[in-house]
């Protein structure tokens, strides 16, 4: 639900969705500062005058500006090594997102506040609160003087980028923050009272959330943070670009890891998704009909040689992720039925699967332009993307992105890293180390980037296609992705 906690949220309507395993959630089912320098290595927080000296000094006086409800807790590590056990994170949260050799850092004492804001929806049930918009935010005691800021991918709840992201600034000293996104879950677009407004809540709430970290870290370390970064993977890249475009003063810069593509007039997963949900059974039966559908899915932006990936791809991910994003967007396309028919059959009445979004009247582009991006960015932007995503194909995605950058004249804002063999989860990797590389070493090396940028003016290496080096060992893919020079 939107920010006002008074509004009421769009009634539930229309059948119950199809159950379906909690990993499918990974379906994209996430005042200006000067740029200076953080130290090189984290420094202690100073002890907190009034308050005893050392670790997690005045833990309960920390407040969170506009939180309804907030517990904070002084742990002995703040990364998943030590949290998984404590209870102050999900791993359903995370399942899927990384390779699982991707190792975990250690040695980060802290404080950890999690909490909500004031909300009206009740889908986010982590510690039984049954509401949404929470959040989590993590201090360390060895502060950089920077904080990560992070919505979530998919539907996902606060803790979905705590293996990817959390854990790896959080071992370089920076404080982090993320939140749910206001909805969570496989019905998110009940929320709100009209259509696109659950999409739309996202980018309030992480502003939301920005401003109240910046606090609690001033609070904690009593100095404001020297530099805000937000980050975020799938519907959290696409918080990065929005957030830039439209509030560039709470940021420094960010990296957007394969963000979602929102266009009033295209093109957005609504345009790729149907087609291949008609072309893709044709290919898989083989006959007659199989090389020209194989042919029609590259059109419609499934890249040659991700063939591969079709068959888990359409089984998980095609099907739900069109349903629950046009149900968002187009509710009125289904009449009575919610989310559409699963897997249904062209010239079925109202299936997805013949959706054709450019003959929807021109009530569903007013939905999708609250939600929609421009390219002007008003902060440093690094984009990386996977060549072989076959969720949200990179020619249907963040190449558009980038030309929009460019047209939109912020092209020398932006660096955009096109990675060979990446896909949209990195859990594939493992299913594909022959195939693949995995995205997050890629996301710390624009990260690394993003912060010489921003701390010396260090250009980063010019837009580029990262090759996938020939006979690299899985270590070295898990560990590390050079962007070159």
């Amino acid at each position: 639900m939107r920010l006002s906690p008074g509004s009421p949220p769009r009634a539930p309507r229309r059948n119950a969705l199809t159950p379906l395993r909690r990993n499918a959630l990974t379906a994209l089912a996430v005042t200006a500062l000067a740029a200076t320098a953080l130290p090189a290595a984290a420094a202690p927080a100073p002890a907190p005058p009034g308050g005893g000296a050392g670790h997690c000094a005045r833990v309960h006086q920390l407040r969170v500006p506009g939180a309804e409800l907030q517990r904070a807790a002084c742990l002995d590590e703040l990364t998943t090594a030590g949290t998984v056990a404590s209870g102050h994170t999900d791993p359903a949260d995370w399942a899927g997102l990384t390779p699982k050799d991707l190792p975990v850092p250690t040695g980060v004492p802290g404080i950890q506040i999690d909490g909500y804001f004031p909300d009206t929806s009740t889908t986010n049930t982590n510690h039984g609160w049954n509401h949404d918009a929470q959040f989590v935010i993590r201090l360390p005691d060895r502060w950089n003087g920077g904080l990560v800021v992070a919505g979530t991918p998919g539907n996902r709840e606060q803790y979905a980028n705590d293996r990817a992201i959390a854990d790896w600034v959080l071992s370089r000293g920076y404080a982090y923050a993320a939140t749910d996104k206001g909805n969570t879950g496989l019905a998110f677009h009940r929320d709100g009272r009209a259509p696109g407004d659950a999409i739309a809540e996202w980018n309030d709430r992480l502003t939301q959330l920005t401003r109240a970290a910046r606090s609690a870290v001033a609070q904690r370390y009593h100095r404001p943070p020297a530099r805000t970064l937000a980050t975020g993977m799938s519907n959290g890249g696409y918080l990065v670009r929005w957030q830039l475009e439209n509030r560039p003063e709470l940021y420094d810069g960010g990296v957007d890891w394969e963000g979602t593509l929102w266009r009033a007039d295209g093109p957005t997963l609504l345009d790729f998704l149907p087609k291949a949900l008609r072309a893709y059974p044709v290919y898989a039966a083989g006959g007659d009909g199989a090389d020209q559908a194989r042919r029609d899915l590259h059109a419609a932006g499934f890249p040659a040689g991700s063939e591969f990936l079709w068959p888990y791809h359409h089984q998980v991910y095609w099907d739900l992720t069109q349903r629950i994003y046009r149900e968002e967007v187009d509710p009125g396309f289904d009449g009575a039925t919610e989310a559409g028919t699963p897997y249904c059959a062209g010239g079925t009445p109202a299936c997805d699967t013949d959706y054709a979004y450019a003959t929807r009247p021109p009530e569903v582009r007013r939905a999708v332009a609250k939600i929609a991006l421009t390219g002007r960015i008003g902060k440093p932007l690094v984009t990386l993307h996977g060549t072989l995503d076959t969720l949200l194909p990179i020619g249907e995605d963040s190449d558009v992105y980038a030309r929009m950058v460019r047209d939109a004249g912020r092209g020398p804002l932006h660096r955009y890293y096109r990675v060979e063999g990446g896909t949209h989860t990195d859990s594939l990797y493992d299913v594909f180390p022959d195939r693949l590389r995995p995205l997050v070493p890629c996301h710390r090396s624009g990260f690394t980037a993003l912060e010489r940028w921003l701390a010396t003016g260090a250009r980063p290496p010019a837009s580029k296609t990262v090759a996938l080096p020939a006979g690299a060992d899985p270590t070295t893919l898990v560990n590390d992705c050079p962007l070159g020079r």
